[in-house]
């Protein structure tokens, strides 16, 4: 017996820190294909028949009978959240000459992918969050803003966060969740494990068909613009979900669907 153990139990100690063992044995779900999505990060509000995608931050609810997905922000922080990160993770923000990089579209800080030790710090996080949403009920997650070397004053490389992107990747799946890719359409994230695509503005930037690429049918596209939405509608409906949302994805906003 003691034979038999004592390798489990190195097995097991062997696990990354942030591995969760109690979803172990949970399948990854990809979202269903032929359905329509919905995009919720402002707030909660009721879905049609016709929707069976519903994405919506971490701390929502998901909506039974739905195949749900958790927003998590994995590579910068939310603007309500500074205090967390600045009193408990302050060396986890990407700093310039001491001061925090920021998105200056959405106010929001960069976290630092930089180093080996501060991605496993991060991914420890996002596992954290992840595991919640696996509690919760949704079936996937989006790690949000992958592309955020772009905005990092060329601090961070695209290698660093392709390096923490698996990290994250590995922390889904080891809580049954399916991984979606979120922004840098010109990279291949099935390369690290990623099992769909969240796309936005795909069809503004004509980028749709480098998601379809890589993911087939499984790439979840929000557009903000009337034209854009038509044209992604026009090219791509038959193939992946689209859905127009208003850019602040307020809960009374803009909502359409093709067809």
């Amino acid at each position: 017996m003691r034979r038999v153990l004592v390798p489990a139990l190195l097995v097991l100690l062997a696990l990354p820190a942030f591995m969760s063992p109690g979803y172990a044995a949970r399948p990854i779900v990809l979202p269903p294909t032929g359905t329509d999505w919905d995009y919720q990060l402002g707030g909660a509000r009721p879905v049609p028949a016709h929707v069976g995608i519903v994405e919506r931050d971490r701390h929502a609810s998901p909506i039974s009978g739905k195949y749900n997905v958790c927003y998590v922000n994995g590579f910068q922080t939310q603007v309500e959240e500074r205090h967390f990160w600045r009193r408990h993770h302050w060396r986890l923000v990407l700093k310039d000459d001491g001061r925090p990089v920021v998105d200056s579209v959405w106010g929001e800080w960069l976290l630092d992918t930089r180093t080996t030790a501060k991605r496993h710090a991060l991914a420890a996080i996002m596992a954290r969050w992840t595991d919640r949403c696996a509690t919760d009920g949704f079936a996937g997650v989006e790690y949000d803003n992958l592309d955020s070397f772009s905005r990092s004053h060329h601090l961070i490389s695209r290698v660093d966060n392709r390096k923490y992107a698996a990290l994250l990747v590995a922390a889904a799946h080891t809580a049954g969740l399916a991984a979606a890719q979120k922004n840098w359409a010109e990279w291949d994230g099935t390369s690290v494990g990623f099992d769909f695509a969240v796309a936005e503005q795909c069809g503004q930037y004509r980028e749709c068909g480098s998601y379809v690429d890589h993911y087939g049918d499984h790439v979840l596209a929000v557009e903000y613009r009337a034209k854009a939405f038509r044209r992604t509608c026009r090219h791509w409906s038959d193939r992946i979900a689209v859905v127009r949302r208003d850019v602040d994805l307020t809960r009374h906003g803009v909502r359409r669907w093709c067809g």
